[in-house]
């Protein structure tokens, strides 16, 4: 008789959320994860400390209400990294506590250490005095997370060379700073930094940024950055980053060189393996860590289960979430629908972009014909209310069914609002549900049937010039 019938080593996202569906089906369940990483990565280092930043940023800086009050508005002059990390602390503290509550709630034991395999059935977790303990379990979920990856020919100190793990506990805001890598997250913290006062740039070496976003919206994107004095190196690669006294010197292989007060690295994933002994469970992760599944997130060993970033693809803590609860109700033999194809994405840039269904450039390439119908921000009262007259919604609209094939937002509230298109899509609703449909005023809602209208206006036109 196996001590547990689930054991979830990691309580992130997805691994709290698979334990938790176990628990609530009745199964003996426990969680293995480090006494400083309740939550996993995402409650300390990843998605909730970087979006408290955010607003932090947001409200101290006053950005968004500078075209109400002048571009000179600002709420402190001074803004300290203690002001900025009291709120993410702050926060960061109160979610640990709720994952503790739930964990305890729905009787999941929970182990304080780190977890190694000694066999497919049995985990060795060690605690901080060294002491290991052998806990024995009917399945088991692989929910450990990724860190920061980090090229070897660079000399990480935490204070000048960072990751984006330890950006979060820079000494001080920085004058200048050096991004490597466009990607989600690196320019998450470049908006934020260059809110900040910052004087950003930004190395890539693509042609460009975030090419699986709506094109407009990206372009959109990059000139409120140039806005707050952003500079973009793409098609660059770094050579070497070089410490000075209280700055850094980044070279590129152009020969260009960057002076600057600190460099950030946001060169993808890794995935937390390493420390696993997965070869004693039969299995192996691939060279960037991360575990291959099956439709039900299975590894090669059936009962072993893998979800959230150590698999890799999307990466997100709303899809782990899926993951761990569909690994769960798998592995207790409960009937679970497989996750919608339909999925939002939320990048945190200021502003916010989010989306959800397929591109202009997708659809073009698909050879499917689409309508464009658009809202911006500075045609509605909300817009004007909040201050934003940059922001819009667009949809991309089927003219033979009507249906809706992608719906792209960029501004205050994006992923938010994207709910609204994604729940009209994923019930096959049309364009015309929009037109009809009555939202409260003032709201960003609005734009929904803005944009519809738009869209409406110009099928309608089309369909008369050809009848």
């Amino acid at each position: 008789m196996p001590d547990f019938d689930m054991l979830v080593i990691g309580s992130g996202p997805g691994g709290q959320k698979a334990a938790i569906a176990a628990a609530k089906l009745g199964r003996r369940v426990a969680v293995v994860d480090r006494p400083d990483m309740v939550g996993g990565v995402s409650i300390h280092t990843g998605t909730v400390p970087s979006k408290s930043l955010r607003e932090a940023v947001l409200y101290l800086t006053g950005l968004t209400q500078r075209d109400l009050y002048g571009q000179s508005y600002r709420l402190k002059d001074e803004i300290t990294v203690a002001d900025l990390t009291a709120r993410t602390q702050h926060v960061v503290s109160r979610e640990v506590d709720v994952i503790r509550s739930q964990l305890a709630r729905n009787r999941v034991t929970m182990y304080v250490g780190t977890g190694r395999f000694v066999d497919d059935h049995t985990v060795a977790v060690r605690d901080a005095d060294g002491q290991e303990q052998l806990l024995t379990a009917r399945h088991i979920v692989i929910a450990t997370g990724t860190r920061p990856a980090r090229p070897a020919s660079v000399e990480f100190d935490e204070r000048t060379i960072l990751d984006s793990d330890s950006v979060l506990g820079m000494e001080r805001v920085p004058r200048s700073l050096v991004i490597v890598g466009a990607g989600v997250i690196g320019i998450e913290y470049a908006s934020m930094f260059a809110a900040l006062g910052s004087k950003v740039t930004v190395v890539e070496q693509r042609s460009g940024m975030l090419d699986f976003c709506d094109v407009e919206v990206v372009e959109a994107l990059k000139y409120r950055l140039r806005d707050l004095a952003v500079t973009f190196r793409f098609g660059e690669t770094v050579a070497a980053v070089e410490r000075r006294d209280r700055s850094t010197l980044t070279v590129l292989e152009s020969g260009k060189k960057i002076l600057a007060d600190a460099v950030m690295y946001s060169a993808g994933r890794q995935g937390l393996t390493d420390d696993l002994d997965l070869a004693r469970a039969g299995l192996e992760a691939d060279r960037r860590g991360r575990i291959a599944v099956d439709e039900h997130y299975r590894t090669a060993v059936p009962h072993i289960y893998a979800v959230g970033d150590v698999i890799g693809f999307p990466a997100l803590a709303a899809t782990s979430m899926e993951q761990g609860r569909s690994a769960a109700y798998h592995a207790c033999d409960e009937p679970v629908n497989p996750i919608h194809d339909l999925q939002p994405i939320g990048i945190y840039t200021i502003p916010e972009i989010s989306f959800v269904g397929r591109t202009e450039d997708q659809l073009t390439r698909e050879r499917v014909p689409f309508e464009v119908g658009v809202a911006r921000y500075r045609e509605l009262a909300r817009g004007q209310i909040v201050g934003d007259s940059h922001g819009m919604l667009k949809l991309l609209v089927s003219p033979g069914d009507r249906r809706l094939l992608g719906v792209h937002c960029f501004g205050t509230g994006a992923t938010e609002l994207i709910h609204i298109g994604q729940a009209v899509m994923g019930c096959g609703g049309t364009v015309d549900y929009l037109v009809d449909a009555v939202f409260n005023y003032p709201t960003f809602a609005e734009s929904y049937k803005v944009a519809a209208l738009d869209a409406t206006n110009k099928m309608r036109e089309i369909d008369q010039l050809e009848h």
